[in-house]
């Protein structure tokens, strides 16, 4: 089965109080879904929105699934393809554990404008919280 999975993170100040925002789609299914994070810097919470959002994922997906991961944050994506993050070592490893649980996983860099839904997710993470 294919699943498109869409992240975000939002941050009020840099670090500030953070949310992250979901948006899976498979089966002709959608599921959103937002998370407070606490306060983190806009890198941290990117990171933490992605292994969130891959928790999340667990719950519907088998390892034959193929997963397309959709983020607007480069530098995860970035991260995730090279297998490196210089400053988020330990955020990179949890986010690839989880991703390495499937055979095919692509990992794809969006503009901001095409993940409106998991962004606006993210915001209502920190407005609920």
């Amino acid at each position: 089965m294919l699943i498109k999975i869409y992240s975000d993170a939002a941050s009020q100040g840099n670090p500030g109080r953070s949310g992250a925002g979901l948006v899976i789609l498979y089966n002709g299914q959608q599921i959103q879904k937002h998370h407070y994070l606490g306060i983190m810097s806009n890198h941290e919470a990117e990171f933490a929105a992605a292994i969130w959002a891959f928790k999340e994922l667990a719950k519907i997906a088998t390892p034959n699934d193929t997963i397309m991961y959709y983020a607007d944050s480069k530098l995860v994506i970035d991260s995730i393809k090279k297998r490196y993050a210089k400053h988020f070592s330990e955020q990179l490893t949890q986010l690839l554990r989880q991703q390495d649980n499937y055979q095919l996983l692509i990992a794809n860099w969006i503009p901001e404008k095409q993940n409106h839904g998991a962004h606006q997710l993210a915001w209502q993470a920190i407005h609920h919280a």
